[in-house]
């Protein structure tokens, strides 16, 4: 976090300028408008970002119809469900139209971007199209700030703002010496102009964005590799997590590299050739780099306005969402914060609510949920297990195998858990992991008790559903509950 700019004489915010359409900005341009700003907003590639556009709406939209073949196909045949042809004869196969699945996905993507879009003008706001970046002038004698929006035709425009937010997201990274083609080597932008289903998958990179899409490739029908240079998939995740959708990746037939590092990719022919970091050299018929990514932060003129980036080019913000530069506000995937639609868009309405005078709560990074969007998902909220292991945080932990979860047997769940940490002598609730079908939805009960300092007791005894899988959260509390007095009668 970026130290604070100096106490300075206020100033009476009534233009805002965000540079920048995406979760961040457009949630930012809502609130400064209901605030009573004069609000413009400068985007390149239409509002949503790339979350909207090329991202999170379009992975997730795979991702469902991949979840839909992977419940089918492990399950069908434990539940009791008979897959036959038109001739009553077994059937054994089925596939995907990935063409299909693609054109749906952009249509998503596109309405998605209309109604932010159309919300974002109901609400009297401006939408400027073209490229922005801070004017060199630097703040002018009133406070305001000069922004230049440099449009498609090379005609530009100049516009003063009393406060400036940069929510321009950010760009794949890519390896000199393995260079997207978008036909073979490909971004995860790319992946939506393909028609027909990638035979032979490589996957480079291990981490969120890696893991999602080879899980989601698997169970259309790829045959994936995983090539990941740390010891196990997914290294910022929960150990035990990552361990349960590692095993699950190999036992539906994944090939994971673990501790291999990828040192480029070529195309040669119909088939792509990657070299790894000992010398051997893999092929496939397509290759997906998800080794990163770079802020959108480049030629903005934000240096030579005194807006401090860090060595990766990233924005460095406090918990206000403030810059070192004065009436300069920055959210989203250019800060590095948090790479998630949820933190960026409420890093731009922090921005807004300080800019503008609102009573605002600073950005607490502890009580935000994640959701890794595999099969299983992995969720997770709070401090972790790492905080917990290196002493940042005194906690005790429960976990609880959904084997034994009445509903999980039910539906042929067999992988996955709910962990809970909590305090050893309050038994506040600081943390959680749930690895299961729909652990986005089942992390909420967890966040509720992380970010309201709720108790071990105070879950256990909140009803739940019987049967449900979010019975084993209140499960893991009871036991939590037990072991916490046995720590203390020790």
């Amino acid at each position: 976090m970026a130290a604070l700019p100096a106490c300075g004489t206020m100033v009476h915010v009534t233009r805002i300028v965000i540079i920048g359409g995406g979760p961040g900005g457009y949630e930012a341009a809502l609130v400064a408008a209901q605030l009573g700003a004069e609000v413009t907003v400068v985007d390149r590639d239409g509002l949503g970002g790339s979350a909207v556009l090329t991202d999170c709406v379009p992975s997730k939209t795979l991702i469902a119809t991949a979840e839909v073949m992977t419940t089918f196909d492990s399950s069908h045949e434990e539940l009791g469900i008979i897959v036959a042809d038109g001739e009553g004869d077994s059937a054994s196969v089925i596939g995907v139209d990935l063409g299909k699945v693609n054109r749906r996905v952009k249509r998503l993507a596109i309405a998605q971007s209309h109604d932010i879009t159309q919300a974002v003008t109901r609400a009297g706001i401006t939408i400027l199209r073209g490229k922005g970046r801070l004017g060199t002038g630097g703040q002018a004698v009133d406070g305001s700030r000069e922004v230049i929006v440099e449009a498609a035709d090379g005609t530009t425009e100049s516009l003063r703002a009393d406060a400036v937010l940069i929510a321009t997201g950010a760009h794949p990274r890519e390896l000199p010496d393995a260079q997207p083609d978008g036909e073979r080597i490909l971004t995860w932008t790319q992946v939506y102009d393909l028609d027909e289903l990638p035979r032979e998958l490589i996957v480079v990179g291990s981490g969120v964005t890696g893991a999602e899409f080879a899980g989601a490739y698997q169970a259309l029908g790829s045959k994936v590799t995983l090539v990941s240079s740390r010891d196990r998939v997914l290294p910022g995740e929960d150990p035990d997590a990552a361990e349960v959708l590692e095993e699950v990746f190999r036992r539906r037939g994944m090939n994971v590299m673990s501790r291999t590092r990828a040192e480029g990719a070529k195309r040669v022919g119909d088939r792509v050739e990657v070299t790894l970091g000992d010398g051997q050299v893999i092929t496939g018929t397509h290759c997906l780099m998800a080794v990163g990514s770079i802020p959108n932060t480049a030629e903005m003129g934000l240096e030579e306005a005194g807006v401090k980036l860090n060595d990766w080019g990233q924005i460095q913000v406090d918990r206000v969402s403030r810059t070192s530069a004065p009436g300069v506000y920055a959210a989203g995937d250019c800060t590095g914060v948090f790479m998630l639609a949820s933190v960026a868009a409420m890093q731009g309405r922090i921005a807004m609510y300080h800019a503008l005078g609102d009573a605002v709560q600073p950005l607490n990074l502890k009580t935000v949920s994640s959701n890794v969007f595999t099969d299983p998902e992995i969720a997770t909220v709070g401090y972790t297990a790492a905080d917990i292991s290196c002493g940042k945080m005194d906690a005790v932990e429960v976990k609880l195998p959904l084997r034994g979860n009445p509903r999980a047997k039910m539906q042929g769940i067999r992988d996955g858990f709910v962990k809970l940490f909590c305090r050893p002598g309050t038994g506040i609730v600081v943390g959680g992991v749930v690895v299961a079908p729909r652990a986005s939805e089942l992390i909420h009960s967890i966040s509720l008790a992380v970010d309201n300092n709720l108790t071990v007791e105070q879950v256990a005894s909140a009803f739940t559903v019987y049967p449900s899988v979010s019975g084993s959260t209140a499960e893991a509390a009871r036991q939590l509950h037990i072991r916490k007095r046995e720590d203390a009668d020790s």
